[in-house]
């Protein structure tokens, strides 16, 4: 009988997926649920036939470069590979693979809650009555927000997510706009009503909110820079649910602090876990939503992506290209 291969999974999944796992592979799981450390990552990497990280590990040239001979596919549970060297690995003939497509929904949900949760300050307020804030009851100009029907969203980045984020902002009203690598179909800004810009300045200077959903590269590290955020009017918002290392976090809390942009809602941070304190003070004083990253938090969705996991695997180990292989022209 042919030997499984032995899969390490860095982090717990959904029992319905550990239970196929075992079934199908030599698993080992991490019931604890506690994140490798760098040690355990290397001594995974050297060990394992199969590679199970999530964004929260960083597989870097210099832990590749402790691979051992069995090490030939590295399925990762996420659809971002920006925590992973795929160049290095593939040099070491190590397949990449990744989860991409069963998120965009959720993500987009989440989107959505964000560029509502600002400009109507639904954090603030769900506060009040918990922490026994004073309250009076309805008041006709207590805790006013800003209406979002009518204002122009302007969407960095147009792909799957951004795309689902436009459909739902669309139906609330919302004139989209967006900045993408590469112009949509016609089709596709026809039925979004989308207007695009080639240059990011220009749309981040006119827009009203702008949210993030592009994919962390280096050639996105800080798209939204000091400079760039300074075009941004002082009465905008800025959404990100994508990942951190996009946007300039320092920058960002300087200008909130000094009332240079009307709010902000971010999902995601430069240091994850860590968060700058500077941001979580603005939070305390109502400037910014902090959520700690839950875009995909969803028990359907961490269940697709599992099953994406598994069959990634079985059919590289069946001798098959794996449907969702990842190679740097991608990225």
């Amino acid at each position: 009988m042919k030997k499984r291969p032995l899969v390490i999974v860095t982090r717990r999944l959904p029992d319905v997926i550990e239970t196929r796992m075992r079934e199908l592979f030599d698993a080992r799981l991490n019931h604890e649920d506690e994140p490798f450390t760098q040690a355990q990552l290397a001594s995974a990497i050297a060990e394992a036939d199969v590679l199970v990280p999530t964004v929260t590990d960083r597989i870097d040239a210099g832990l590749l470069g402790g691979a051992g001979e069995n090490l030939k596919l590295i399925a990762n549970f996420g659809n971002g590979v920006d925590n992973i060297d795929v160049q290095t690995a593939l040099n070491r003939g190590i397949t990449v693979t990744n989860t991409p497509g069963v998120l965009t929904e959720d993500t987009a949900d989440m989107t959505m809650g964000l560029i509502l949760a600002g400009p109507r300050r639904i954090a603030e307020g769900a506060r009040v009555v918990p922490d026994e804030q004073e309250w009076n009851g309805w008041s006709p100009t207590w805790m006013l927000g800003r209406r979002i029907w009518g204002k122009r969203l302007g969407i960095v980045g147009m792909g799957r997510i951004g795309q689902a984020v436009a459909r739902r902002a669309k139906a609330f009203g919302l004139s989209i706009h967006y900045h993408n690598r590469k112009r949509v179909s016609q089709s596709v800004e026809d039925a979004l009503e989308a207007t695009y810009w080639e240059s990011l300045d220009q749309m981040l200077a006119r827009m009203d909110i702008v949210s993030v959903n592009c994919p962390h590269t280096p050639a996105t590290y800080h798209l939204l820079s000091a400079r760039r955020l300074k075009l941004l009017k002082r009465d905008a918002y800025v959404v990100n649910t994508a990942r951190g290392e996009v946007v300039d976090e320092g920058a960002l809390a300087r200008m909130l602090d000094a009332g240079e942009l009307a709010g902000a809602a971010l999902d995601v941070f430069e240091n994850e876990p860590a968060v700058n304190p500077k941001l979580v003070r603005l939070a305390r004083q109502n400037k910014v939503v902090l959520l700690p990253h839950l875009g995909s938090a969803t028990i359907e969705g961490r269940v697709d992506m599992g099953e994406k996991v598994i069959v990634n695997i079985k059919t590289f180990m069946d001798g098959h290209r794996p449907p969702d292989r990842v190679i740097p022209a991608m990225l």
